[in-house]
């Protein structure tokens, strides 16, 4: 991908700007062009991995999501390229919208392609097309969706649907079920749990905020747009914060080979006028994710997205996923619908959060904390109450960081009589400098786990319950990439073992095991031991002195709580 040279003066920490990401787009539209069929209705991209939805739903996901980030780009010839799919696709080439089908999702990237285009697109559109094509999209407005994000999906085909006055009744009722259903999802500051439970990813920007706020903005609904809005920009104060100093998102969550999507809150923000940062901080924040994406070689020789991460990586694809499926990372470039003198693109780039200063911020919603260390530019996510047991491992470990990927051999986990199972987590609390949660190992065995941190320093301590007396208990750290180091180091209820700090339970079926740890990209770090000192109590309680002089106390406690078994929870003292 040829891009402009850098532009240091304009943006000195990523060298991007506006034409960088013109430039990327259009080399993205150009690259996908000759996989498209000859009507155009479809876009069958190269690769191996057919998603559960077949050949055929794969290739309307390739024009959709292609169309979308031809959309944004407003490039009046790859509109045109999409306008001779529209005349073929909606006459029987696309498959039909049902329940709970992925034609539901890429109906949603067509209707928002076409509003966001309007005169460019639609407008030029002969009356049949447009006839066959809003039928066509008006399945979405009855089809049921799968209970999360995708209720979205008929909110944003009927924004579309009402606004050009077909099927206007049914339109609203799609949009007020979908926008009611998610609002039991809201926890508050900013986050919403993708449908029931306790699962928080990148979903909450890429689908979450964007539908919500894309469609109230477009509505022109200042009342929805200011709850919605709100909630955006409270947001963006926690999100801004989960990027590296190289411009990578955190390595958490599913559908991660959608890539530099994770733009697009920032631009949202920018775009609508809900956001806590400036015009300099959000470029900074979105040009540095586009950068590391494209410099780490996630476009390969052909100047295709392939499923993955950096370059190919089947561990990030899920069974939904198809060749096509990376082309959601358009989102990313919202920004382009910002014209070229708004301010977000002619500031000077700022730092972002971790460029500023090390960090360790609670979030209490979600229960992180999120460590992150100016010297090295590295994020860590400590998660203390996020899952989605579908999805292991990348809800399942206790940490997560900028510059590691989950590792087969279980990062970040207990592991208790060789089952390194994490279910069933429940948040126990996150405040200034620590976190805490307890997870179900299987039946009947529990692990109560605490985090403390400052710096890139950490304290981790597990009670393990409910376990045969001499149950083996190991624990495990970071696995360090090149250019960084990792460490644990045993302090209380363990001793080195080869694979690790290794304990055992006691005669009562209980162990506590303290350990420190650290990922690090500092050469020559001070030693765990100068950083932090810690005490273990024979009440189960664990002091923590930081060489800062800073202190924490905590005490491992047990309460009936109407259960046979004690409950174990951590209480700060």
């Amino acid at each position: 991908m040829e891009l402009p040279a850098d532009d240091r003066e304009t943006s000195p920490v990523t060298g991007y700007t506006r034409a960088h990401w013109e430039a990327a787009a259009d080399a993205l539209l150009a690259a996908v062009a000759p996989y498209a069929t000859p009507d155009r209705a479809l876009y069958h991209l190269p690769g191996d991995h057919v998603s559960h939805s077949g050949h055929l739903s794969d290739g309307l996901e390739g024009y959709a999501r292609t169309l979308l980030l031809a959309a944004f780009r407003r490039d009046e010839n790859a509109l045109g390229r999409y306008a001779d799919g529209l005349a073929a696709g909606p006459r029987g080439v696309w498959p039909r919208i049902e329940d709970r089908s992925q034609p539901l999702v890429e109906a949603a990237s067509v209707a928002l392609a076409l509003r966001l285009t309007r005169p460019l697109l639609w407008d030029r559109l002969e009356d049949p097309v447009r006839q066959r094509t809003a039928a066509w999209l008006a399945d979405a407005l009855t089809a049921e969706p799968w209970p999360c994000n995708w209720e979205l999906f008929p909110v944003t085909v009927g924004g579309f649907l009402q606004e050009i006055g077909h099927r206007p009744e049914a339109a609203r009722k799609a949009i007020d079920r979908g926008l009611e259903r998610i609002e039991g999802w809201y926890l508050g500051d900013g986050w919403y749990t993708d449908g029931d439970g306790r699962k928080f990813d990148y979903y909450n920007g890429w689908a979450m905020h964007l539908y919500t706020v894309l469609h109230a903005w477009l509505a022109g609904d200042g009342e929805l747009l200011s709850v919605y809005g709100r909630r955006l920009s409270r947001h963006l104060a926690d999100y801004a914060r989960l990027f590296g100093g190289d411009g990578a998102p955190l390595h958490q969550g599913r559908s991660l080979t959608y890539r530099f999507a994770t733009a697009a809150p920032f631009w949202l923000g920018a775009l609508t006028g809900h956001t806590p940062l400036t015009p300099g901080e959000t470029r900074r924040l979105a040009s540095g994710a586009l950068r590391y994406f494209l410099d780490g070689g996630a476009v390969d020789e052909r100047g295709l997205l392939p499923l993955g991460w950096l370059g190919p990586d089947d561990s990030v694809a899920q069974t939904y996923s198809g060749p096509a499926s990376p082309y959601w990372a358009g989102k990313g470039f919202l920004g382009l619908l910002l014209p070229p003198e708004h301010e977000v693109w002619t500031a000077t780039e700022e730092p972002g959060p971790v460029d500023r200063a090390d960090g360790v911020r609670p979030v209490p919603v979600p229960n992180w904390l999120l460590q992150s260390t100016r010297s090295d530019g590295v994020v860590r996510l400590h998660n203390h109450g996020s899952e989605d047991v579908r999805y292991d491992p990348y809800y399942t470990r206790l940490a997560y960081s900028t510059a590691t990927a989950p590792s087969a051999s279980y990062d970040n986990s207990v592991i208790v009589g060789g089952d390194p199972s994490r279910t069933r987590i429940e948040p126990l609390g996150a405040g200034e400098g620590w976190a805490a949660s307890r997870h179900t190992v299987r039946d009947g065995i529990t692990v109560t786990s605490l985090v403390v941190a400052e710096g890139a320093a950490e304290v981790r301590a597990h009670l393990v319950a409910g376990a045969a007396p001499g149950t083996p208990v190991r624990i495990t750290g970071w696995q360090a990439p090149d250019g960084l180091r990792a460490e644990l180091l045993p302090v209380s209820g363990l001793s080195e073992g080869v694979q690790g700090p290794t304990g055992h339970t006691g005669a009562d079926g209980t162990a506590l095991l303290v350990a420190l740890a650290r990922l690090t990209g500092e050469p020559h770090p001070r030693p765990l031991a100068e950083l932090v000192s810690v005490a273990v109590g024979e009440d189960r309680r664990v002091s923590v002195r930081w060489a800062s002089g800073a202190e924490h106390v905590f005490a491992f406690t047990a309460s009936e709580g109407g259960c046979a078994d004690p409950q174990w929870a951590v209480a700060r003292r």
